[in-house]
């Protein structure tokens, strides 16, 4: 962080600090209370978390993703969309970090200009970790039926996944 980030950070904690003195609220007490709060929910996401992580790992270890690829391709072709890039829609919604290494491999394999790189980086930019997502926030506020949540976040990825080709050769192609 440079010299003006570190000053901010330190302004704006001192700020509140001096705010809670100001106020007579006890500034430790309280942020312990909160932290103590926090570190509960922290661990009551972690079995959660423990699944989400084992699932990721065993679809990739598996080789499933490899071989829906190899399935897919034929369709995606016709459409017009990179199968290259069906590693990076499969992790997207269930692992930021799966679907960065994805991402990672497609730009080194093809690189950044290339009409597979762009839509890769259109599709890293438009979704979200929906599973991940889902995860946090309905756990954290102890949510049990997610009714149709999961459908509604996997259809606008969906969307977001195939209009990526379509973006990148509206906006880039000559």
């Amino acid at each position: 962080m440079n010299g003006i980030g570190t000053a901010f950070l330190l302004f704006c904690v001192g700020g509140i600090l001096l705010h809670g003195i100001y106020k007579r609220v006890p500034v430790l007490d309280t942020f312990l209370k909160g932290a103590k709060e926090n570190l509960l929910s922290a661990v009551s996401l972690l079995p959660t978390f423990c699944g989400l992580l084992l699932a990721v790992q065993m679809l990739t270890a598996s080789g499933c993703i490899e071989k829906l690829t190899a399935f897919l391709s034929p369709v995606l072709a016709k459409i017009g969309f990179p199968a290259e890039v069906l590693a990076l829609c499969l992790l997207s919604p269930i692992s930021g970090s799966g679907s960065l290494s994805a991402f990672q491999a497609v730009l080194t394999a093809y690189g950044p200009d290339s009409y597979i790189g762009r839509t890769a980086s259109v599709i890293a930019g438009s979704t979200e970790t929906a599973f991940y997502t889902i995860t946090v926030y309905f756990g954290a506020v102890g949510v049990k039926k997610i009714r149709h949540t999961v459908l509604c976040a996997l259809c606008a990825d969906g969307i977001s996944f195939l209009l990526s080709g379509l973006v990148v050769r509206l906006f880039f192609e000559q």
